[in-house]
């Protein structure tokens, strides 16, 4: 991604229209965050609906993971061809398909196939929006960039909170019927409007492919599929794990997107501070404090675990972009997708498995004389203490990537 500066660069191709599609661009991203904000608060309805164990709904979440990756993979490799205005529509079109064939599933293999439809909308949603916003603002990329990435935990907070006021009194497929509103938004707002076609950022994919083909690219992309599932980990599975530990879990969830998106909002001053790397070694050490805290405790402490993880898992996803774009340049577009198509394969990879922690934690319980609330709440408990081996790693990772970048910007100079 083009990291030049509104002082060096002619803005003769903004488009007028610039704030219409990046409007459309956040209703589209506020759909996706939904799409795991009520998802993670009707795992329990799909269980007892399709009498599904909680390894089943680990392989049906993953397919919005292995969606959102493979569209992000085919968006990255073509956007240089057919623009942002063929993927927008084409995440449109699926985002339609799979809540509809969401609510009307017959049982296991009907969510599979949904689910994959969401995430592959989902993952077409950032293929597009990402170099889309990056074209239209050259003068404010970085700004236009975080007021974009903001919606994503501002809708998991809208999310959650039709799930928590309304899933006592209405269906789950009622639930997943509210996210068809912000996508008739976003698909009006795209209609008759004509689309930038990348005059603003780098769209040249062999040179796309050489910024790709280098190790810090490899390392970083590995690195996203640790973060992402240290997030997606925990909070799609936060009505599971965390409904018997005293705290209503879509108030944690809605909380913990009500602080990462004020984190993200307010990203600049800190980022300038620390550095994108100093600031994923903060983000590690407290998503890791955050998830420690959350294994052992119960009651009221719930919700001070759950800001802590929160404020360390608020950096993630945004950072490991803003690194690859500023210390990878040459990836461009394509090297946006990749990452974040990385992250997600990772968290699909990884869903089957914290399912399947959750199942031999509560089969462990049972075994050693808990029962009901009890033993749901050492399941959970278990698998959090778990999945608080992701961002321990990270911890000694971002710290050896702080001092590599610091390294080459002391040989560069």
């Amino acid at each position: 991604m083009s990291t030049t500066t509104a002082s060096t660069r002619s803005f003769a191709d903004i488009p007028e229209n610039r704030d219409r599609l990046f409007l459309a661009s956040c209703f589209a991203l506020i759909v996706t965050s939904m799409t795991f904000a009520i998802r993670a608060g009707i795992l329990g309805n799909l269980a007892t609906d399709f009498g599904l164990t909680d390894s089943q709904l680990g392989w049906v979440n993953s397919m919005a993971f292995y969606g959102f990756p493979v569209a992000m993979l085919i968006g990255g490799a073509i956007y240089n061809s057919v623009g942002p205005k063929v993927l927008l529509w084409l995440a449109f079109i699926s985002h339609v398909l799979g809540l509809v064939l969401t609510m009307t599933a017959g049982g296991y293999w009907g969510l599979m196939i949904s689910t994959f439809l969401i995430g592959f909308a989902n993952g077409s949603v950032e293929a597009a929006c990402n170099p889309l916003i990056a074209d239209m603002y050259p003068d404010k990329q970085t700004e236009m960039l975080n007021k974009f990435h903001v919606w994503f935990p501002g809708g998991i907070v809208i999310g959650s909170l039709i799930a928590y006021f309304l899933s006592d009194t209405v269906s789950w497929q009622v639930l997943i019927a509210t996210m068809l509103v912000p996508t008739a938004i976003y698909g009006m707002l795209m209609l008759g409007q004509k689309f930038p076609k990348g005059a603003n950022i780098v769209s040249d994919t062999g040179e796309n492919i050489k910024g790709i083909l280098t190790p810090l690219f490899i390392v970083m992309a590995l690195i996203m599929t640790m973060t992402a599932t240290t997030e997606f980990g925990a909070t799609q599975w936060v009505e599971r794990i965390l409904g018997n530990a005293g705290a209503n879990a879509m108030i944690l969830l809605a909380m913990t997107a009500g602080i990462m998106a004020t984190g993200r909002f307010f990203a600049g001053p800190l980022i300038q501070s620390l550095n994108t790397s100093g600031v994923l070694v903060g983000s590690a050490i407290l998503a890791c404090l955050g998830l420690t805290m959350l294994s052992m405790v119960t009651g009221p402490l719930v919700y001070v675990g759950t800001a802590i993880f929160a404020l360390g898992i608020c950096y993630f996803w945004p950072t490991m972009i803003g690194f690859t774009a500023e210390n990878i340049p040459k990836s461009g577009a394509f090297g946006l997708s990749l990452i974040g198509g990385a992250g997600m394969l990772g968290a699909a990879i990884w869903n089957p498995i914290i399912g399947g922690w959750i199942d031999s934690g509560r089969e462990a319980a049972l075994a050693s004389g808990l029962d009901g609330d009890a033993a749901e709440l050492a399941t959970g408990q278990a698998a959090l203490g778990n999945i608080a081996i992701f961002p321990g790693i990270l911890i000694a990772v971002f710290i050896g990537l702080y001092f590599y970048m610091r390294s080459r910007k002391t040989v560069a100079a």
